[in-house]
């Protein structure tokens, strides 16, 4: 398993259409901010096939530090993304395994 970068999609996309890594890149960028700004809005993103990218609420709960686990901690409550994949995604990775 290795870690993909923003900067090895964007080499890798302008490769394959033959554009200019920086028109790419700009396409990346807007794209990726265009998502989080709709996020932070509460919006939800859906991509067919892709998955399905949403904000949850965490509940607060009760944290243990394991150096002392006799005194309890409050973890507050908390917005998170949620992603959930979709069919066809699902079905790639399961069959690759």
């Amino acid at each position: 398993m290795r870690t993909i970068t923003k900067r090895q999609i964007i080499h890798e996309i302008a490769r394959r259409r033959g554009m200019d890594p920086k028109d790419v890149q700009r396409i990346v960028v807007e794209f990726l901010h265009t998502v989080t700004e709709n996020l932070v809005e509460g919006n939800r993103f859906e991509f067919r096939d892709f998955g399905i990218f949403e904000v949850v609420e965490r509940k607060s709960k009760i944290g243990r530090n394991p150096k002392s686990p006799e005194t309890p901690i409050l973890i507050p409550a908390r917005k998170g993304v949620k992603f959930s994949p979709g069919r066809k995604l699902k079905t790639l990775i399961s069959s690759s395994v």
